[in-house]
């Protein structure tokens, strides 16, 4: 200041971090790593996608199904769900075994289950053992 160099201690700074919002933060030492926690619309499709194929193979494994049995799937219409099995209709079909995946307007539920995919939305599912 007015051409004076004034040094500055670590008891006259006092240092503070904060959150960044959608970001997570953590640092060891001398590194630092920043990750970007904020969920595309792309990633939620996957995410429910992987979700879906982990329902269906459970319901295969609760019904008996071998591991090789192939399938036909009838998934009740579900507007929260919908665009990410058609955005992933291969995707979840090589992973099941799917020789079919049908989004249909009515199942009967005595003869399709019910499985929650996350807090908002559930799914009523019908799979079909195919010879």
């Amino acid at each position: 200041i007015n051409n004076q160099n004034i040094p500055i201690t670590f008891e006259d700074v006092e240092i503070s971090s904060e959150d960044i919002p959608g970001w997570q933060v953590m640092n060891e030492g001398k590194l630092t790593v920043a990750l970007d926690v904020n969920i595309t619309e792309e990633l939620r499709h996957e995410g429910l996608a992987r979700e879906l194929i982990n329902r269906i193979q459970n319901i295969r494994k609760e019904s008996g199904f071998d591991v090789t049995d192939k399938i036909k799937i009838d998934i009740l219409s579900n507007i929260n769900v919908n665009q990410s099995i058609e955005i992933y209709k291969d995707f979840i079909a090589g992973q099941t075994l799917a020789r079919e995946i049908n989004i249909v307007d009515k199942l009967e539920p005595a003869k399709s289950k019910s499985v929650e995919m996350d807090e908002n939305v559930e799914l009523q599912i019908k799979i079909t053992r195919l010879n």
